[in-house]
C-alpha cells in the first residue's frame, strides 16, 4: 500500500494526472537493466553473448553501453560468465544518468561522497577510463566492504575509498569535480509490491533526508574548486529532496545551475521541475523515479 501522505504530496506537487501516472510507475515490475564495464570489454562482446543466449535487448539513446533486458528477470543475467567476472554491472538506467551528466574528465581529482554499493562510482572509472583520481566515500564499513569488492571486481583500480562520514570531510581538501548522490527517501524507487512499505516510508523518513541532503551538499561546495562542476542527485521524486535543497545552496550565491544536456534527454520520461535546468524522470516500467541538478561554483 502506497502511504496517504505520500499520495497527497504528489498530488500537491504534481496533480491528478501525473500522480496516477506515478502511482502506474509504482505497481510494475522494473526491467532488468545493466551496464557494460568497458573497462573489461565492450557492446560488441557483450550483443553476441546475449545473442547466443537467446536474451532479448534494446538499447537506450542516451548511453551506447547500456542494455534494457526484454525477455528474463535478472537471476538469468547472473548465471553468465559475464556477469560473474565483472563485464557487466546490473544497474538501474536512471541511475546511469548522474555520472553522464557529470561528464567527468581525465586526469583529475573527482569525489563521490555517497559511493556504495559502487555502480556510480565504477561508472565514473570507465568514463574516465580509469585515468582520474576518484576517492569514493561511504561511512558504513560494511557498505564500505561491498562497495572495495564490486571495485575490485570491475577494475576500477583509480579509485581510493575513505570510510567517514562525507559530512565530516575535512575542508583542507579539493576536487575539480564531484558527484553527491545524496540518500534519500527513495519515492522515485518505491514497488507495491513492498509489504512493509507503510512501516518503511514515513515523514520522518523524508525529513531526516533532507537533514543530510542539505549537510551534505553544503560540504559539496566547500570542497569543490571556483569554476568547476558537479552533480546532485537523489532517487527521489519529491521537490522537497530536490529543488528545494538545491534551491538552500542557490540562495548562497556560491553555486549557479548548469542546465542539463546531452544526447538522449528527449527520450526521458519526466516530470516538470520547479528549477529550470534540471531534470525529474518519472517511475516507468523501464526507468526509475529520478532528480539531477548540475552545479558550478562562482
Amino acid at each position: 500500500m502506497i502511504p496517504d501522505f505520500l499520495i497527497e504530496k504528489l498530488n500537491k506537487q504534481y496533480g491528478e494526472e501525473l500522480t496516477n501516472k506515478i502511482l502506474d510507475g509504482y505497481k510494475v515490475k522494473r526491467k532488468v537493466t545493466f551496464r557494460v564495464n568497458t573497462l573489461k570489454t565492450n557492446s560488441y562482446n557483450i550483443e553476441k553473448i546475449l545473442n547466443e543466449n537467446n536474451i532479448l535487448y534494446k538499447k537506450v539513446s542516451f548511453y551506447s553501453d547500456a542494455f534494457l533486458i526484454e525477455n528474463v528477470r535478472e537471476n538469468e543475467i547472473q548465471k553468465l560468465d559475464i556477469y560473474k567476472n565483472g563485464e557487466i554491472y546490473m544497474q538501474s538506467l536512471s541511475s546511469m544518468l548522474p555520472p553522464i551528466i557529470l561528464n567527468p574528465k581525465e586526469n583529475i581529482d573527482i569525489l563521490d561522497m555517497a559511493a556504495a554499493p559502487g555502480g556510480k562510482t565504477t561508472e565514473i572509472a570507465t568514463l574516465v577510463k580509469n585515468k582520474s583520481r576518484i576517492t569514493a566515500v561511504e561511512k558504513n564499513k560494511i557498505r564500505a566492504e561491498k562497495l572495495k569488492y564490486n571495485l575490485e571486481k570491475q577494475g576500477a583500480t583509480s579509485v581510493y575509498v575513505m570510510e567517514q562520514d562525507a559530512r565530516k570531510i575535512d575542508d583542507f581538501f579539493s576536487f575539480d569535480e564531484i558527484l553527491l548522490d545524496a540518500p534519500c527517501s527513495g519515492s522515485g524507487t518505491i514497488s507495491t509490491e513492498n509489504q512493509k512499505l507503510e512501516k518503511i516510508f514515513t515523514k520522518e523518513l523524508i525529513s531526516n533526508s533532507v537533514k543530510t541532503q542539505k549537510a551534505l551538499l553544503k560540504k559539496a561546495v566547500n570542497l569543490l574548486k571556483k569554476g568547476s562542476e558537479m552533480v546532485y542527485s537523489t532517487c527521489s521524486i519529491l521537490q522537497e529532496e530536490n529543488e528545494d535543497v538545491v534551491e538552500t545552496i542557490l540562495k548562497s550565491g556560491k553555486v549557479e545551475i548548469i542546465d542539463i544536456d546531452f544526447k538522449g534527454i528527449e527520450d526521458l520520461p519526466k516530470l516538470p521541475t520547479k528549477i529550470k535546468g534540471t531534470l525529474c524522470v518519472m517511475p516507468t516500467e523501464e526507468y526509475e523515479g529520478f532528480f539531477v541538478a548540475k552545479l558550478k561554483k562562482l
